[in-house]
């Protein structure tokens, strides 16, 4: 899913925009479902609980977690769209963050192990996360969400690029 488009060419030397990509949609999916799956029992829980032995008005505090589900949703939502990364020529770029942006610059150079990854969850979901182990551990970076076969693409080029350019070192 591309989230923006290459900037038109300009003087010599300039430096073009990069072209950034999004998560899969499915990312989302999971992430909401996770949300609901987790908070709706608790709130029916709280509810029969504070119904039985507290009385029938301390049940409304079981709304609490049906609230926390009405203000994630959108929350979730808005998280999903702020992550994109963009493959340059010498670093992969990953911009996340809605109130607080966070842009890392990770050189291919300074790669040591690009990993895929996939918990139950992600495979049910047909996701996969690739996580960049870097020579600094400060500077470790985590793409989530991707579709296998582009998080696998993604760790063939990686490690390519990385083993290339560490060699010209």
């Amino acid at each position: 899913m591309e989230t923006g488009t290459a900037g038109a060419a300009g003087p010599a030397g300039a430096r073009t925009e990069p072209v950034w990509t999004g998560l899969p949609r499915g990312l989302l999916r999971m992430r909401r479902l996770l949300l609901v799956v987790w908070l709706v029992p608790i709130a029916a829980a709280v509810g029969v609980l504070l119904g039985l032995f507290a009385g029938p008005a301390w049940a409304a505090f079981a709304l609490l977690p049906l609230a926390l589900v009405a203000w994630g949703w959108p929350m979730l939502g808005r998280n999903w769209l702020s992550w994109r990364y963009a493959e340059r020529e010498d670093d992969l770029l990953i911009s996340r963050g809605v109130l607080w942006r966070e842009e890392t610059v990770v050189p291919y150079g300074r790669m040591q192990l690009v990993e895929v990854t996939s918990g139950p969850v992600e495979r049910h979901f047909g996701l996969a996360s690739v996580q960049l182990h870097t020579a600094a551990a400060a500077t470790d970076a985590c793409i989530p969400g991707l579709l296998p076969e582009e998080a696998e693409r993604l760790r063939d080029r990686l490690t390519e690029l990385g083993e290339a350019r560490s060699a010209g070192l």
